[in-house]
């Protein structure tokens, strides 16, 4: 089973590189079919079989040779890994549809905001309703509710660390996707666990900024896949509120 969560994804990986790249261009994850950005060639069903397909064509276009990037098949390795470790912790079980949940997002995230600097809305809507259905399903309509304040909660704390930010650096410090973004992450646990995801986003992407600052000259860091990737890294860890108070209290 970890084999067929590793193939699927693979699967998932190649059509979340799709959603990440056009829903950032407004354009439709239907049509027009997968096709190269150079010369507009339409792929054929071999040429987009996940990994193997870079491999034989040798990471270029069959048509015009153009370079195919290598976040093609980087982006589905990845999600391959991280569809097999949500089933290899979690089995089938409903915890394992919040891994994959959480997963999914990661990866959308992580293609739309490293190559366009944005989140499109449609993306925190989607993923924002299925987190819902998922706490209906798991603690009831009731508490599901009491989960959307807690949500709430954690983009008003954001927007806050927005006005805090813009006033000390005297620009943009955060983009309004990684707000919402933060939103509908918050939904998922109580607000002291996403106050922690949201530390340890900041100190995972402390190193991976000072890259981005030396080579981005518009001083601009994607943060939405550290915001995602720190919650799914506690999320696995299973890192609760008890662990956290115990921590601070010294016990």
């Amino acid at each position: 089973m970890i084999v067929f969560f590793f193939l699927l994804g693979l699967l998932f990986g190649s059509f979340y590189t799709v959603v990440g790249l056009r829903l950032s261009k407004n354009e439709s994850i239907v049509s027009p079919r997968s096709h190269c950005t150079n010369c507009n060639h339409i792929l054929k069903w071999y040429e987009l079989i996940p990994i193997l397909s870079y491999i034989f064509l040798r990471g270029r276009c069959k048509n015009c040779k153009t370079k195919i990037s290598i976040m093609y098949p980087a982006i589905e390795l990845f999600t391959a890994v991280l569809f097999s470790v949500c089933f290899y912790k979690y089995g089938f079980s409903l915890e394992l549809i919040l891994g994959l949940l959480l997963s999914s997002l990661f990866i959308i995230v992580t293609v739309s905001d490293l190559n366009y600097y944005i989140i499109p809305d449609v993306i925190i809507i989607v993923f924002g309703i299925l987190i819902f259905i998922y706490n209906i399903i798991t603690k009831g309509f009731v508490d599901a509710c009491v989960y959307i304040i807690y949500g709430i909660m954690i983009f008003l704390l954001m927007y806050l660390l927005m006005i805090f930010g813009n006033a000390v650096f005297k620009e943009e410090s955060l983009g309004g996707g990684d707000i919402k973004l933060m939103g509908i992450l918050g939904m998922i646990h109580k607000p002291i666990i996403s106050v922690t995801s949201l530390a340890l986003a900041s100190l995972i992407a402390l190193p991976v900024s000072i890259f981005f600052l030396k080579k981005n000259k518009d001083r601009i860091i994607p943060f939405g896949p550290f915001l995602v990737a720190a919650l799914l890294i506690i999320t696995l860890t299973e890192l609760n509120t008890d662990t956290i108070v115990n921590f601070l209290t010294n016990k």
